[in-house]
């Protein structure tokens, strides 16, 4: 139980000693308003001036239609499952939201705390995924402080969750020319159909919150990034031709995007990104080899492709790669259709991109009527 006598680390002090308190509280350092006496429900305003801002975590990219209540037993709850809270109770003290500019400040009860906190950028909160980030006046505690006890969780994040912070790198990629109706799931659907994502960060309009039609990007496994890039680059989207490339770059390339549409894409390769329609629609991330693989569900998909593509034209021939035990499978994922015209197949091409199938952003690209009659998948 808890002693009546001996004195209790204030909220913030917990990782220093005594004679380090002292000699900070003698030279100034610690405002004498702060004394061991603060009452509990004081803790979260009173807090400590030297380590709040340090104990401050920025939220944005907010959902509608929550209280802070929601949002600190949310982080609560989170830093409790995944083992970041360091003592018994509530890590998470206060939580102020501004409503007019979508994001909050929480504040929590240690410096440690706050940094294993930070590993929660890119959770799903209400079907957002929230942007956490250090406040401006965010200045890191020398370490000679002591007040950090460097027991915080490791840089590579949680399972699961996609960090919004896409550190500058080799391995950053940019993509552009995005639609503006694209919302952050789809782009990232469109990403990880090449491989697990690292990090990913749609830029937004600050005031609108709507996208500018850019975003970064890192993958989980490097050797993903050229294939990735090679799959993507130049794809038609909508009305728009996305740019894919690495960031490093530059955004030099960026006015060339025509010359970058003709990286060699497997199964449409010399037809990547081609500006002229041609009778060969290929349609990617709609099938995955488990689906296909299952004869019944394999037709009802066949079947499913044929009617909806027919509202657009003449379907003359649908290929559909089906995997096969031990070989690789040229064009394995894809959806290759024949219409009876260039111009039939235009108005499917427009119609289909960025639809949903199997509740996966349907991406298309025209393709080489020869090599789709020569069976050249790849």
């Amino acid at each position: 139980k808890p002693s009546l006598y001996w004195d209790v680390p204030p909220p913030g002090f917990e990782h220093i000693t005594p004679m380090q308190y002292k000699s900070m509280q003698s030279a100034g350092q610690i405002p004498a308003t702060l004394m061991p006496e603060t009452p509990q429900a004081a803790v979260a305003v009173v807090g400590s001036s030297i380590t709040r801002q340090a104990r401050r975590v920025y939220v944005g990219n907010l959902p509608f239609g929550f209280t802070e209540t929601e949002m600190i037993d949310f982080f609560n709850q989170q830093m409790h499952l995944n083992g970041l809270a360091q003592a018994e109770g509530n890590p998470i003290l206060a939580c102020q939201i501004n409503r007019d500019k979508n994001f909050a400040f929480l504040e929590c009860r240690s410096i440690d705390e706050t940094t294993n906190c930070m590993a929660f950028d890119g959770i799903n909160f209400k079907g957002q995924s929230l942007k956490l980030r250090r406040p401006r006046d965010y200045q890191p505690l020398p370490s000679s402080s002591g007040l950090e006890s460097g027991n915080t969780v490791g840089s590579g994040g949680l399972p699961g969750i996609i960090s919004t912070v896409v550190p500058d790198s080799d391995q950053k990629v940019f993509v552009g020319g995005l639609p503006n109706y694209l919302n952050e799931d789809q782009v990232k659907e469109l990403l990880i159909s090449f491989g697990q994502l690292k990090s990913f960060n749609l830029v937004k309009d600050f005031s609108t919150g709507l996208s500018k039609g850019y975003a970064f990007a890192e993958y989980m496994d490097m050797t993903i990034t050229d294939q990735a890039i090679a799959g993507l680059n130049g794809m038609q989207l909508g009305d728009k031709k996305i740019i894919v490339q690495r960031a490093s770059v530059g955004a030099k390339n960026v006015s060339g995007a025509n010359s970058m549409a003709h990286l060699q894409v497997p199964g449409m390769s010399g037809a990547a990104g081609s500006t002229s329609p041609t009778e060969v629609l290929c349609l990617l991330n709609m099938v995955v080899a488990e689906e296909l693989a299952d004869e019944e569900e394999y037709e009802d998909i066949l079947e499913d492709i044929r009617e909806e593509c027919s509202r657009f034209g003449e379907v003359r021939s649908v290929e559909i790669p089906r995997p096969v035990p031990g070989v690789e499978v040229p064009g394995l994922g894809k959806v290759f259709i024949e219409f009876g015209s260039s111009l039939e197949c235009q108005k499917a091409q427009h119609a289909l991109t960025g639809r949903k199938f199997s509740n996966r952003v349907v991406v298309t690209s025209y393709f080489d009527p020869d090599k789709y009659h020569r069976r050249e998948f790849q």
